[in-house]
């Protein structure tokens, strides 16, 4: 069905005048009548009887009206929210690991929001592990993701955009509590509460290890650093877990690491395959030039860590 036909059509109706009708829509009168004998035909009802020098609407065009009314209306806001996409308006989905949703992704939003007075955006925020966040990515739920680095197979953009420091951590009365720092070749001899496999930084302190010559004695698996914390304050090994400010809170010693030399970063990823919203590439823009002076999320000096 021919849209300027529908939209000729509600005209006619409001109007109910052929000349005026095809003066406002800026078109001749048999323009416009030809417009309405086809919307007839392909309907097989007539919408328009005369009333003198007017015209009105049949029973069926009263019935159409409202049809054609709501048609248009979807699509005239389907159009005008493509444009203002367009523009740089509209959501921008955001998929992050938990640590960066205590400072690092508010603030940026916040930072990116005021750096756009005047533009309709809104922001989408979903936490989860690496992996549901990459296969959310890949399952197109999200614009951005920030996570540890992807597998290279999986065939996504990765690029570093701020760090964290990684700890030991160990019950207070573990042999190592005591300490302000360690070398992990001195944690080897200790069971450890370990990252399980489906966690993006298992490989991480599997090179740490690897680094320092030796296997760690791995007691416990699971995947969330927050519950490796818990178990390591009731007793059930060491680990080396990102840096947070629940370790604090928790029944445990806090130990630097000073070897092997480690660093964590945190990946802005994209998936270039998929085509990234106007807005949602501002938002990665202003991103990485953000990154550059970014802070990482640091712990306190060591000495207040173990002196609460």
């Amino acid at each position: 069905m021919n849209l300027d036909y529908l939209r000729y059509f509600v005209r006619l109706a409001e109007v109910g005048h052929y000349t005026k009708a095809a003066e406002q829509l800026c078109i001749t009168q048999p323009s416009l009548s030809h417009a309405i004998r086809q919307l007839e035909a392909e309907l097989g009802v007539p919408l328009f009887e005369r009333a003198g020098r007017n015209t009105t609407l049949t029973r069926f065009g009263a019935e159409f009206l409202d049809c054609a009314r709501q048609t248009l209306s979807t699509l005239d806001q389907g159009v005008s929210s493509l444009q203002r996409s367009a523009q740089g308006e509209g959501l921008i989905r955001l998929g992050f690991l938990r640590p960066l949703g205590i400072e690092y992704i508010p603030r940026l939003a916040a930072r990116f929001l005021e750096a756009n007075p005047g533009k309709r955006l809104r922001f989408e925020f979903h936490t989860d592990r690496t992996r549901g966040l990459l296969e959310g990515l890949l399952a197109r739920n999200f614009d951005l993701v920030f996570s540890s680095r992807p597998a290279p197979d999986l065939g996504l953009t990765a690029l570093p955009v701020t760090q964290q420091d990684l700890v030991l951590i160990a019950p207070k009365d573990h042999p190592l509590a005591g300490r302000h720092s360690v070398d992990l070749l001195e944690a080897l001899p200790y069971p450890q509460v370990y990252f399980s496999r489906s966690s993006g930084l298992r490989d991480l302190v599997d090179s740490l290890f690897t680094a320092v010559g030796g296997t760690p004695i791995i007691a416990y698996e699971t995947e969330e650093d927050q519950v490796i914390a818990g178990l390591v304050a009731q007793g059930f090994g060491i680990a080396v877990v990102p840096y947070m400010d629940l370790l604090l809170k928790l029944d445990l010693a806090i130990l630097q690491i000073s070897a092997p030399p480690y660093r964590r970063d945190f990946f802005l990823v994209t998936n270039d395959a998929v085509f990234l919203s106007p807005a949602a590439q501002a938002f990665r823009t202003f991103v990485l030039h953000c990154s550059s002076g970014a802070a990482s999320i640091s712990p306190p000096p060591p000495f207040l860590w173990n002196h609460r």
